[in-house]
């Protein structure tokens, strides 16, 4: 019993180090530049559509909507543009500080970069897309 409790409380650290910590990261200049009392319109298409990650990761349950993103198609964990695409997700508000935490899990400046793009309705909202190494 004690070393199942062990393992889950390794399990537990490591994802909130590699995933949540502050530490072992640096923001990126756009992350570091935020207004701090912004609300920012975030697009997600992948695993942050997943309320439970979400809020795990924004530390808040934060409401959605559906939306399209429009000359876009999802290719495994990226975009790649395409005229005659939708790309189907859910969009929702974010503060700067939940902004943050979310460039963080993103891995913003070494995995993927944060983009504002308008979507179908006509709004604009931040998208994270993979750094192309091409």
């Amino acid at each position: 019993m004690l070393i199942s409790a062990l393992l889950i409380g390794i399990t537990i650290f490591a994802a909130w180090w590699t995933w949540v910590s502050p530490y072992n990261f640096t923001y990126s200049e756009t992350t570091l530049t935020l207004e701090p009392e912004a609300e920012h319109r975030v697009f997600v298409f992948g695993t942050l559509k997943n309320p439970i990650i979400r809020s795990f990761i924004m530390r808040t349950y934060a409401p959605t909507e559906r939306a399209l993103l429009p000359g876009y198609q999802k290719t495994k964990l990226d975009l790649k543009p395409n005229a005659e695409a939708n790309t189907e997700g859910v969009v929702f508000y974010a503060t700067s500080a939940q902004l943050r935490r979310l460039d963080r899990y993103e891995r913003v400046g070494v995995k993927y970069e944060r983009y504002c793009y308008t979507l179908a309705n006509g709004d604009e909202a931040w998208v994270y897309r993979l750094i192309s190494h091409e």
